[in-house]
């Protein structure tokens, strides 16, 4: 087995750091986040943090790296207070990868891929339009994280959209019927397949 210290890490270049540190936390959620500018400009942007924050109130939360940068996503939804998470399905890894590249906060990435958005009960932000899930939030809260400058976005799911066929009995989405992709690292798009499913865990 292959032995790294803290020291080795530090010492990497920065580009080899960058991937095995993104890689070796395994697999991440794979989401598109559509916003809308206060001037009406549409936004959409790959996000791999996206996580289950508590179930009652419905809750997620996702990172902003440092905003020492323009980070149109994140201004969107201080702006608005309204954003969706959009699942990437593997035939759109392609343009949802794309939407990570530095584009002006005048241009929309929908303009620069093939992406379309698509506005659903009257929701304020974008959804992406053939994403197998979807969910409409609503920002409620931030948390700074001291230790690299990064802040911790909390929101609650207003609405939920998803393909027929893909939510069995107890409620749960098999995301492998909805063909959701995962995140490998940085730029790595993999199709998980379910394996098993277990009843609640209990004390024997």
């Amino acid at each position: 087995m292959v032995y790294i210290s803290r020291k080795d890490v530090d010492e990497m270049d920065k580009i080899y750091r960058i991937n095995l540190i993104n890689s070796c936390t395994g697999y991440k959620s794979a989401n598109l986040i559509g916003t809308k500018s206060s001037k009406g400009i549409l936004n959409v942007a790959v996000f791999s943090s996206i996580t289950h924050m508590g179930s009652n109130p419905p809750l997620l939360g996702f990172v902003i790296r440092p905003i020492t940068v323009n980070r149109d996503t994140y201004l969107n939804i201080k702006e608005t207070g309204k954003f969706t998470v959009n699942h990437i399905h593997q035939s759109i890894i392609a343009d949802a990868h794309h939407t990570s590249a530095n584009y002006d906060s005048e241009i929309s990435e929908f303009d620069q891929t093939d992406l379309e958005p698509e506005f659903l009960n009257g929701f304020e932000a974008p959804y992406v339009k053939g994403a197998p899930v979807r969910l409409g939030c609503t920002f409620l809260n931030e948390y700074p994280i001291l230790e690299n400058d990064t802040r911790l976005v909390i929101a609650e799911i207003s609405e939920i959209h998803f393909n027929e066929g893909i939510q069995i009995a107890d409620g749960s989405l098999q995301l492998d019927k909805a063909e959701t992709v995962a995140i490998n690292g940085l730029d790595g798009y993999a199709l998980p397949k379910l394996l098993e499913r277990f009843e609640y865990a209990k004390p024997k």
